[in-house]
């Protein structure tokens, strides 16, 4: 290899053996590109990463790729493929091992993936102070749909009159797909059967009507409601918020100033972006990291 040349970088499928290499690369760039920007990582540690990593290494629902330079494993990247739109990410670089081109080979493997399975759309949150990989997503196709405020803390306010939130159960799917396809044209019901299955799932309901539901009020949840007043109800419903917390479209101004009004605050700003079908919610929702 010339002084001037490139290492190649291979990408292949990862394996459930790759977890805790990409576990540690995972959270040393987090870590580093977060404490540069003065925010904390959106990870507690090493081990929240290796297990989140391979769980998504060892399910059918995600197709994961590794890229190795003189064989060593330099990134990672996912695809959640249990709805018709496609989730990507969250992308990983070793930060030794920038400016090889990785995260682009990363990417066009997810997005092939996808294109091959007929993804009717495909949708990443990218960190908004990240200059690098808001460039990266764009020379790829994808747009700018919703700029978001990650939000943590506790709740001043516990309950919204006459909304009632309860455990949401199986017999609640149809009307929560209903609702998602009103408010974004398809549903995301194996995510919300699998979140009940593991009791993290909620519903808030009006005059015995479901108005809204939610995965977890966590990073890795989704939300979706009819109004924002449902969606308070369920936010109020929340002691805390799982990881760094959940993300708030910064255009629904009244949501966003009824979360700072009740004690919570923005941890940082973030990205939704897509590449295929989007259509305008037409109701009150937060995206997970993944979409």
């Amino acid at each position: 290899m010339s002084p001037n040349s490139q290492p190649e970088v291979l990408v292949r499928t990862a394996t459930p053996d790759d977890s805790s290499v990409c576990g540690q690369i995972c959270y040393e760039a987090f870590s580093q590109i977060n404490a540069k920007h003065g925010l904390p990582s959106d990870f507690p540690g090493v081990e929240a990463t290796t297990s989140l990593l391979s769980m998504m290494f060892s399910s059918s629902d995600f197709y994961c790729v590794v890229a190795e330079t003189g064989g060593r494993i330099v990134g990672r990247n996912c695809l959640d493929e249990r709805s018709v739109i496609a989730g990507i990410g969250p992308i990983t670089i070793d930060p030794s091992a920038q400016n090889l081109g990785i995260g682009r080979k990363l990417m066009q493997a997810a997005m092939n993936r996808a294109n091959e399975r007929r993804a009717a759309g495909m949708r990443l949150v990218q960190a908004a102070f990240h200059n690098r990989s808001l460039s990266l997503y764009a020379s790829l196709g994808f747009d700018v749909r919703e700029p978001l405020s990650c939000i943590q803390g506790q709740p001043l306010e516990r309950n919204v009159p006459g909304c009632v939130v309860r455990p949401a159960q199986s017999r609640d799917l149809d009307a929560c797909n209903l609702l998602s396809r009103r408010v974004h044209g398809f549903d995301r019901g194996t995510e919300l059967a699998q979140a009940i299955q593991q009791n993290t799932a909620i519903v808030v309901e009006r005059a015995g009507r479901i108005t809204g539901d939610t995965t977890a009020l966590a990073f890795f949840g989704h939300a979706t409601a009819e109004t924002n007043e449902d969606m308070q109800s369920l936010i109020a419903s929340a002691a805390s918020f799982g990881g760094p917390g959940i993300l708030v479209p910064s255009r629904n101004s009244a949501l966003l100033r009824w979360c700072l009004a009740n004690g919570l605050r923005v941890v940082q700003p973030m990205t939704l972006m897509s590449s295929g079908l989007y259509n305008e919610p037409a109701g009150a929702w937060l995206p997970s990291i993944l979409f």
